[in-house]
């Protein structure tokens, strides 16, 4: 156990509390914590007392096991751990994507059940049945079919407020993440943490597998001066934990002081891929349409930050990279050369329709079309890859935006790419951040 690194964590609650500061704007960390970024405090706090994992199956005491059926968090409460909500006012944090292996709704399972008092629901970005655009403000409502609230947390506030916690004994959470930093949904966890605990609410996290696997680490570790919406916390780029690992890694090493309880997928181990859960696939957000958008998205989501577009208003976001100016070929050659293990790079076109980054909206446009062939390819060195080459094929066309270093988690993607820094050069310390990481996660690791 590393003492340090607890007290960095008790500094950077104490640096929030004292911020006094709501919204993304208070999502800045203190620049010391720059160090566990980098991996130099080594060493980890080891689990809570205040963090419960419920049992699942899929962890479970050693030994190997047999395959079973994998079930997610909200089957395994209403049939294992209902002591967790019966009698009890529940707030439900969920989207379309909360649902059971049938494809039922968290609402309506919660709703309907006659030892569970359902009476607040939360919607995050995209809104509580997945079809906003990014950035679209999300409303406060109510539910036609059940009559409850509709607290928006894409909205005026993103944290939820004393207010719409009011009636709350319990807040729970359910929602597929996609496995890569940049995906807003454990950032709306983690505030909604935070907020449970300043109104001694018991918080539970109803997992889910992550799609991209939870035996792959890969990218950057993000620098804390760095912290936003799209990134709160130092995890790489594609950081393999599920949403409750993730949760009792805030718990216990970034200072989110709550009492949290994460009911287990059961049957699920970190290396099974999502397709072969029999889970229903449903996309968590417009431009998330596959498991194959969200394996790229591990990396191609850094082309937000410039001014090709990412494939948005396609069937394939995140899929492929176009600009009109891009020489396709040229890039696809130039791609082809690092050897990368496990995908391949196709020169195409796509039609952007109605975009939500408003990029090149109905124009024919060359692409870069990303073909993963392994589900552990390193979508994070690919995107650098890329950004590389087509910045060194159009100097004069390219641009970055505003967004790039949030995403990055670091000024130093950029700033290397314009000084022109080979790929290698750029990912050198990669690995040192990921396994520092890997150290840091272990004890919080719920699944084998």
């Amino acid at each position: 156990m590393s003492r340090t690194i607890c007290v960095g964590a008790r500094r950077w609650a104490t640096a929030r509390a004292a911020d006094g500061r709501s919204g993304p704007s208070s999502l800045r960390r203190p620049g010391r914590l720059v160090a566990l970024a980098l991996g130099l405090w080594g060493g980890a706090c080891g689990g809570s007392e205040r963090a419960e994992a419920l049992p699942g199956g899929a962890d479970g005491g050693g030994g190997a096991q047999t395959r079973e059926t994998v079930r997610p968090g909200i089957e395994v409460l209403l049939s294992d751990s209902l002591h967790l909500v019966a009698g009890r006012r529940v707030g439900l944090i969920t989207n379309h994507t909360g649902i059971d292996r049938e494809g039922r709704s968290d609402i309506d399972l919660l709703f309907e059940h006659p030892a569970v008092e359902l009476v607040a629901l939360y919607a995050p970005e995209h809104g509580i049945r997945g079809d906003e655009q990014d950035g679209v403000i999300i409303a406060t409502d109510v539910d036609e079919r059940t009559g409850l609230p509709i607290h928006s947390l894409y909205g005026a506030t993103r944290t939820p407020t004393p207010a719409m916690l009011e009636r709350i004994d319990v807040l729970l959470f359910d929602m597929q993440d996609v496995g890569a930093r940049y995906y807003t949904y454990v950032s709306t966890m983690a505030l909604a943490m935070e907020a449970a605990g300043e109104n001694r609410i018991p918080f539970v996290v109803l997992d889910r597998p992550n799609p991209i696997r939870g035996d792959v680490v890969q990218g950057n570790v993000l620098d804390p001066a760095f912290s936003t919406f799209v990134g709160m916390f130092p995890v790489p780029m594609r950081h393999g934990m599920t949403p409750g690992e993730l949760a009792r890694l805030y718990v216990a090493e970034f200072g989110v002081d709550v009492e949290l309880s994460v009911v287990q997928v059961a049957g699920w181990s970190r290396a099974l891929p999502f397709d072969e859960t029999e889970l229903p696939w449903v996309a968590p957000s417009p431009n998330m349409p596959s498991l194959e958008s969200a394996l790229a998205y591990a990396g191609t989501c850094l082309f937000e930050g410039t001014n090709l577009s990412v494939g948005r208003g396609t069937d394939r976001a995140f899929q492929w990279i176009g600009a009109p100016w891009l020489d396709a070929e040229r890039v696809v050659a130039a791609l082809a050369a690092y050897g990368f293990d496990g995908v391949r790079f196709e020169a195409t076109t796509f039609v952007p329709r109605a975009p939500s980054d408003g990029k090149y909206d109905g124009q024919e446009i060359p692409a870069v079309r990303v073909v993963g062939e392994s589900s552990t390819y390193d979508a994070p060195r690919v995107a650098v890859a890329m950004l590389v080459e087509i910045r060194r094929a159009h100097p004069g066309e390219w641009a970055w935006l505003g967004t790039i270093d949030r995403l990055a988690g670091t000024d130093g993607l950029r700033l290397g790419i314009d000084a022109g820094l080979s790929m290698a050069e750029l990912t050198a310390g990669w690995e040192a951040g990921t396994a520092a990481f890997e150290a840091l996660r272990a004890p919080h690791l719920i699944y084998r």
